[in-house]
């Protein structure tokens, strides 16, 4: 595995990978199905065309008039609702082979897209959604099922069949509808407003449609329906989320319209343009490299020392050779290799323990004869790929509140000796560069709309009375976190549970969950060639599932971010106490580049293609080649999603970020800057910026490169001394003390907002004696017969003390 290591980051070339919320339509599409359920596309053809046959009378489906289209469907809506199980299949499998595209009648893969774009909007115009939705739940609940599936030894794909019908259709609903064309019409244009509010609305048993499917998550991690297939069932959660509370892009849009309504400024940038525009830096150095390195310098010094004993000696028998000159160590743009001797050597050592010196010293013995500086070296690299530093920092800076009161607090201590508590504004008694340091800060200061949040939230805490009842908009996102409050911390473990199934450095375990349910055949491979077409399928499978959880996640935080500060917090709570961090480590700790470039994906089987083209015969050359790509892109988004939960987990969080330092994160995370992606680069240094100072000195020394690229590529906190790694005992790691008091909050915002019995102490009292006794009060049917009991033993029995009432009154 090093020596992939080592090769693999000789030559990483940059990486045209462009981050979106989802790959291409086609690429979507034909991740839902696994190579093992291709035959299963001609069952479905054959199904729909035997029914047709009888309606049609020799004519094409792509020849019938709209009319005669919808009346077709009307007629297999209608035989949904048999009782025979077996016919109902038979007629959801015709259902889903119109929203594939009836591809036996069309000759490209453009027309089979065409063609299931427009059977899916009539599919939903005829109500079709609601339909499967039943069927879909009476599935869930088929305790039968069930418990076969739990007592069998081994699960296929054949335990998952009504299932997987089901949740394909319902998936090709969510994705075709939700992908928008320059071309639509516009009643789908109304269609996609429609069902978007539709799904995000708590129309389904009171809840919203990602509900559904989370119970499904929980219940097949609790291993009561072993059945489900998963990889399906997380595609349509992700995509759920995506349609109904909007991607990345919307979320922008979002934050910039609620700056507006809390009436904030604007934001400084758009973030998502600035990543686009980011560069890739050059990786570390190999360790193949730095050994070759030391190696030359090595021998340099030999003979550059034997050479000065000899001129003393007055006979040296070599040419005065030149001597190496002593190299600036803080030289940012050298374009040979921007991050030179940056983590060469296996760090899984103590950095503090290693005593190498700063980049390019020159051995002591030399530093009395350097005579002048040898000719340039040749360069390493063709000078096509020189390193174009950029004139300007990406981002602009920014200043918290709590740092200008923190700075001017520090300022008042030691020019006036005392300090005026939260005041920012008062400078009377310090001098002039204080004031245009204040100034600046200042300028820069950016208040985000969490902190206005927590302000509101710490008032309506305060004064429940005076500022009343709190107006909540009733959101997508609002009405999904109402959801999914009660079970939230089951929904978080299950879905790292089968993040942790599925991710390629996780071992294989008798006691784990098994998420290969919807890929294994009935009949296990007998050739090696449907080894090797199953051990791809398999790999293939998993990564998949790492991609639609990461994406999932990362879409939640977002939006429970935006939606209330709170929100975000109980989320990101969950996913620390459930080992989210370590977890994402593990996940990194592998030869990140070979899972980058994996090829776990055999094209002439997917999906429009396999559909429309003739089946070559496969062998094991044409299994192994794959696609000529340089990069999945489902993996490189998947590591990307992964490395902003991070961050989003860690971002301001002391304790955890100690989580970080103390899980060894550094060499795990520099190996992943071998990756030559900007955006990736960026959350990697992101992460190692928030730990530098933890780190020891040793290792700032001897990692120059690495603080030079954070210094180039984050974003600045103007009095942010991560570089030096001040002060750091005076702040205690109690992570328990922090995470209780964030618990706290939550909880409190929770109870204010949500308890059904909320304002217990504040709710007005009935102090009129007629209105009290004349309230109806229900008593329990058992109080009829013993109430005389009751009676005699509560109040007769019982004597008054009548002085004391009046002593007491």
């Amino acid at each position: 595995m090093q020596a992939e290591d080592m090769e693999s980051s000789m030559e990483s070339p940059n990486l045209e990978f462009e981050y979106g919320d989802t790959d291409t339509l086609t690429a979507e599409l034909s991740e839902l199905y696994s190579y093992t359920e291709e035959p299963e596309f001609a069952l479905n053809r054959d199904y729909f065309e035997e029914d047709f046959k009888s309606h049609a009378r020799g004519r094409r489906w792509i020849e019938l008039t709209l009319e005669e289209q919808r009346t077709y469907v009307m007629r297999l809506l209608d035989a949904l609702e048999v009782t025979d199980r077996d016919k109902r299949l038979k007629v959801a499998r015709a259902i889903l082979y119109l929203a594939q595209g009836v591809f036996e009648e069309c000759d490209t893969e453009v027309d089979v897209l065409h063609w299931s774009r427009h059977n899916v909007f009539l599919l939903y115009d005829m109500g079709i959604f609601t339909a499967l939705l039943e069927l879909l739940s009476m599935e869930i609940d088929n305790n039968q099922a069930c418990s076969s599936a739990v007592r069998k030894p081994a699960i296929s794909l054949a335990d998952s069949t009504e299932l997987r019908v089901l949740l394909t259709i319902m998936y090709l609903l969510v994705e075709t509808i939700r992908v928008q064309t320059e071309d639509d019409r516009p009643e789908w244009r109304a269609a996609r407003e429609a069902f978007k509010n539709e799904l995000g609305s708590p129309l389904y048993n009171g809840e919203p449609f990602a509900l559904l499917l989370f119970t499904m998550v929980t219940k097949f991690c609790s291993m009561n329906a072993p059945h489900f297939p998963m990889k399906k069932v997380l595609l349509l959660l992700w995509k759920t989320i995506l349609f109904t509370l909007g991607g990345f892009e919307e979320l922008q849009e979002m934050k910039v319209r609620g700056r507006e309504r809390l009436n904030l400024p604007p934001l400084p940038e758009d973030s998502i343009k600035v990543v686009r525009a980011m560069r890739a830096a050059s990786p570390p150095a190999s360790a193949m490299e730095l050994i070759e390195q030391q190696q030359q310098q090595k021998r340099g010094r030999r003979s550059r020392r034997s050479a000065f004993v000899d001129s003393l000696e007055g006979d040296s028998p070599f040419p005065k050779k030149q001597p190496l000159v002593k190299q600036d160590s803080l030289d940012t743009y050298n374009e040979r290799d921007p991050f030179k001797n940056d983590d060469a050597r296996d760090e899984e050592e103590d950095p503090e323990d290693t005593d190498s010196g700063i980049e390019g010293e020159v051995d002591p013995l030399d530093r009395d004869v350097i005579i002048q500086p040898p000719p340039p070296p040749p360069p390493l690299r063709p000078p096509t790929e020189r390193v174009n530093f950029p004139k300007g920092l990406p981002w602009s800076p920014k200043v918290r509140e709590k740092d200008i009161e923190h700075f001017l607090e520090t300022s008042r201590n030691k020019f006036i000796g005392f300090t005026l508590g939260n005041d920012t504004d008062t400078l009377v008694g310090l001098p002039r560069p204080i004031h245009e340091s204040v100034k600046t800060l200042k300028q820069h200061k950016y208040v985000s709309i969490a902190e206005v949040q927590i302000k509101k939230e710490d008032d309506l805490q305060q004064c429940p009375m005076t500022l009343g009842e709190e107006e909540v908009d009733e959101t997508p996102t609002e009405m999904l976190y109402l959801g999914m409050l009660p079970n939230l911390s089951q929904y978080v473990i299950a879905l790292l549970k089968l993040l942790l199934a599925a991710a390629p450095t996780s071992k294989a375990k008798t006691d784990s969950i098994n998420i290969l349910a919807d890929v294994l055949p009935e009949e296990m491979p007998i050739t090696v060639l449907q080894s090797m077409k199953l051990g791809i399928d398999v790999n293939r499978h998993k990564e998949i599932i790492v991609k639609a959880i990461s994406a999932l996640l990362l879409l939640l935080l977002k939006h429970f971010k935006l939606n209330h500060i709170y929100q975000f917090e109980i989320v990101s709570q969950h996913l620390v106490f459930a080992n989210c961090i370590p977890l994402i480590l593990k996940f990194f700790n592998q030869n990140i580049m070979s899972y980058i470039s994996a090829k776990n994906s055999i094209f002439v089987l997917d999906f429009p293609h396999c559909v429309v083209h003739e089946m070559p015969e496969l062998t094991a050359d044409s299994l192994e080649a794959g696609d000529s790509n340089q990069f999945c892109w489902r993996n490189l988004f998947s590591c990307i999603n992964l490395l902003r939960i991070l961050n989003k987990l860690t971002k301001w969080k002391h304790s955890r970020t100690m989580m970080l330092v103390v899980f060894k994160s550094a060499p795990i995370l520099k190996r992943a800057l071998k990756v030559k992606q900007a955006m990736m680069q960026l959350y990697v240094l992101k992460l190692l910026k928030i730990q530098t100072k933890y780190l020891g000195r040793q290792w700032r020394k001897s990692n120059m490169k690495t603080m030079s690229a954070i210094y180039q590529k984050v974003r600045h906190r103007l009095n942010d001394d991560w570089a030096y790694g001040n002060d750091i005992d005076a702040r205690p790691w109690d992570f328990q003390a922090e995470e209780c008091a964030l618990r706290e909050s939550i909880e409190k915002f929770n109870s204010r907002r949500y308890d059904k019995n909320k304002n217990g102490d504040f709710a007005p009292v009935d102090n009129c004696l007629q209105s009290v006794l004349g309230q109806r009060v229900e008593l329990p049917e058992d109080f009829h017969y013993s109430y005389e009991m009751w009676l005699e033993r509560e109040v007769f029995s019982q004597p008054i003390q009548w002085e004391g009432l009046l002593q007491n009154p």
